[in-house]
């Protein structure tokens, strides 16, 4: 359950301004269909994040657990360093795909969108971290991303305008941060114990 928890709430903050969170209120502000759009989100989402579990799952298997310590610890403090640099959409990403509805051209925008994207790359980390808990991973990671980008798709700009984003930002960075640290030092604290 832990990982569920801590999925949901870093992805949620990680999504805070983030170039997918923009998506949703374009695609919200040209469409004006919340359900089609909140539901691609979330098909999109479970695909990409499904996926990017499967490999972090994968990466722990294959590395010893000294190194995956360091390759995790890095991975979290990198995060941190990103959460500081905001996103921007270079354009809608929507207008070659409006044939396919208003479901669809969000299903493909969202999922392309979030290629490489931070929240992805949280949750190869994370599925990484918890390893033999998947599903919970990946449940997390996709309703933390629910929560960031539903109210925005019902919402709005309303909302975005009330969210002091940069705090988010920070918070978020402090949080990988702490994480990183903790996955390269919390053995050593525990040989000093």
């Amino acid at each position: 359950m832990d990982a569920f928890l801590v999925s949901t709430a870093i992805v949620a903050l990680a999504e805070m301004g983030d170039k997918t969170q923009l998506l949703s209120l374009v695609l919200a502000a040209r469409f004006r269909k919340p359900w089609p759009i909140v539901l691609g989100i979330l098909v999109a989402t479970l695909v990409n994040h499904a996926l990017a579990g499967a490999v972090g799952a994968w990466v722990t298997q294959m590395v010893g657990p000294d190194a995956m310590r360091w390759i995790l610890g890095l991975s979290f403090i990198a995060m941190a360093v990103w959460m500081l640099i905001p996103d921007k959409l270079d354009d809608d990403g929507t207008s070659q795909h409006s044939r396919w509805g208003v479901f669809g051209t969000t299903l493909i925008a969202f999922f392309l969108a979030e290629m490489g994207d931070k929240t992805q790359i949280a949750t190869v980390m994370l599925a990484a971290q918890y390893s033999g808990a998947y599903v919970w991973v990946v449940a997390g990671t996709t309703f933390g991303m629910m929560l960031a980008n539903a109210p925005v798709v019902w919402l709005g700009d309303k909302l975005v305008k009330k969210v002091p984003i940069r705090m988010v930002h920070l918070v978020s960075a402090v949080i990988f941060l702490v994480l990183g640290l903790l996955a390269l030092f919390a053995p050593m604290l525990k040989d000093l114990a």
